[in-house]
């Protein structure tokens, strides 16, 4: 087995297995901070995530957010590899076609990443609104 193809079977096993434990913290902590929210009760911040009525501390919102904007970047990776490890078979099969293997190869890869950085600047975006509402509280009211 070469390099590139050990390589790649990490990339796809080390992706698998951060979706696993995403999947996990998910049904524990029943929600994630993406879709969660702050709300704003006495003067102080409560952290919610998506489906929890309960508050969590800061810390917890702060992981569960991370992890989830963590998830485009790991498909991102898996089909990357997976597109690697294909592509020897993609180019021979494809030698008399419209466009060629490596001109698809190519195209698709642009695909998915420009796809992955959309997505993870969606959840980038989304998640920094969260601590927008938590910042107004810790600012001083100008009197």
């Amino acid at each position: 087995m070469d390099r590139r193809t050990k390589i790649c079977l990490w990339v796809i096993l080390l992706g698998l297995a951060n979706f696993l434990v995403y999947v996990v913290m998910y049904w524990y902590l029943w929600g994630e901070a993406i879709n969660g929210r702050v709300e704003i009760l006495n003067g102080q911040a409560l952290y919610f995530l998506h489906r929890n009525e309960h508050p969590v501390s800061k810390a917890m919102f702060i992981y569960s957010g991370i992890h989830s904007i963590s998830i485009p970047l790991t498909v991102g990776a898996i089909m990357l590899a997976m597109l690697t490890l294909a592509k020897e078979r993609i180019s021979s099969s494809m030698r008399s076609a419209i466009i060629r293997g490596r001109t698809l190869l190519t195209i698709l890869a642009v695909v998915i990443a420009a796809i992955v950085v959309i997505w993870m600047g969606a959840f980038i975006c989304q998640f920094a609104g969260h601590f927008q509402t938590a910042a107004a509280v810790s600012l001083p009211i100008a009197r």
